[in-house]
């Protein structure tokens, strides 16, 4: 199942739509989608090499576009933004987020922006947390180019090695992604109770 979603997925990087489709993951992912653009930046880069940078530069400013929608939910549709807050699992998070501004500010964004850890929570919690819109946008423009420019650096100069591996291993490494996410999930959670 993993191999033929793996092989679509790499099919639909080679396309002419892809970098369309980057773009509309990237933004969607970033207010209300549950699909990293990691999975088709990936693929995309390793299909065009030479194109490693421009794929980043697009990831980025989607995802920073899509996180100024999910901030203006969290600012002036809050129930919606709640909503979508507990269907992540965070049913009780508004305080928990606002708490987390309140003391750590602008480190919410960059952390949390570098990180697998759903971009989505981050800004809509933003703006929920009435948090500054004009700090919000900088931190996203640093935090999310960093990790789609860091991630393109990497598959460009050593990605004909990493997918090898990975297509060695594809099992082991799907299992030990799960159990990562499994464990962050549950970690957020516990954040968010606690």
């Amino acid at each position: 199942m993993f191999r033929k979603l793996y092989d679509g997925v790499i099919r639909l990087a080679g396309s002419r739509h892809a970098p369309w489709v980057l773009a509309l993951v990237s933004f969607a992912e970033s207010s209300f989608f549950p699909v990293p653009p990691d999975v088709m930046l990936a693929p995309m880069v390793l299909a065009r090499r030479d194109r490693a940078f421009h794929y980043a530069a697009i990831c980025t400013l989607a995802s920073v576009l899509g996180g100024c929608l999910g901030y203006a939910i969290g600012y002036f549709l809050e129930p919606v933004g709640l909503a979508i807050l507990r269907l992540m699992g965070h049913a009780d998070g508004q305080k928990a987020f606002q708490a987390w501004f309140a003391q750590w500010g602008l480190w919410v964004i960059l952390i949390k922006g570098l990180t697998p850890i759903p971009y989505k929570l981050v800004t809509i919690a933003s703006g929920l947390a009435h948090f500054s819109f004009v700090t919000f946008v900088w931190a996203s423009v640093v935090t999310r180019g960093a990790r789609f420019f860091l991630t393109a650096t990497l598959l460009k100069y050593f990605g004909p090695h990493l997918v090898a591996e990975f297509e060695r291993r594809m099992g082991l490494y799907l299992m030990a992604a799960a159990s990562l996410l499994l464990v962050v999930f549950l970690v957020l959670r516990g954040l968010g109770h606690g």
